[in-house]
């Protein structure tokens, strides 16, 4: 599945898709090997070794798979009370949703109930969906340099509102670092998708 991410081969992508299900891989099985390939088309791109016609094949083939494998497998899962309330989105100025996607697809089969508020989210959507959602926890994607400082203005957006005390921050995408998740007052920081259960889990404290 990987190589076929890194040739761009949407089609060759469905076949190794079915092949794996066939030899009985779990859909979170594969969800984490997309998040490894696309992690690393990502890489290749920031490194200048991509074009963007190139990154966006990768992407439309991993959601393609996605959207008509996958999903539809992982949604037949949710029984019972959920772990928790997670919103999800992609913030102002970004529309990458496919790592977000992967991100908010990982919760769920975790056991998460999970509203995706989708991609280009201004820092006021992100209140209102707190003040609207009672969330447990929200996880904002910036997977260009210039959109982090979105990440900032939104918990700055949160604080102004008197809402920040009530709901966990956590922060990912390329550029995003610990660091950096520390210097804006976020939560947590997750690398990938399977981090980002894991951080969800410990941040709300939920045992394995």
């Amino acid at each position: 599945m990987r190589e076929a991410l890194h040739a761009f081969d949407q089609e060759r992508l469905v076949e190794a898709t079915e092949r794996a299900l066939e030899q009985g891989y779990s859909p979170q099985d594969l969800l984490e090997g997309l998040t490894e390939g696309l992690r690393e088309v990502g890489d290749r791109f920031e490194k200048g070794e991509l074009f963007l016609a190139e990154l966006v094949a990768a992407g439309e083939a991993a959601k393609k798979v996605i959207a008509e494998y996958l999903k539809p497998m992982l949604e037949g899962g949710g029984e019972g009370e959920p772990l928790g309330h997670i919103v999800i989105g992609t913030v102002a100025g970004d529309i990458h949703d496919i790592g977000k996607g992967i991100v908010g697809m990982m919760l769920f089969t975790a056991g998460f109930e999970v509203k995706d508020l989708g991609v280009d989210v201004p820092a006021e959507m992100f209140v209102q969906a707190v003040r609207e959602e009672k969330p447990d926890v929200i996880a904002m994607s910036a997977l260009l340099t210039t959109t982090l400082p979105m990440q900032r203005e939104t918990i700055e957006a949160l604080e102004k509102s008197g809402l920040r005390n009530t709901v966990k921050v956590i922060v990912g995408g390329s550029p995003v670092t610990s660091e950096w998740a520390d210097e804006i007052g976020a939560d947590g920081y997750a690398e990938d998708a399977v981090g980002a259960v894991k951080l969800v889990k410990e941040i709300l404290g939920i045992r394995e």
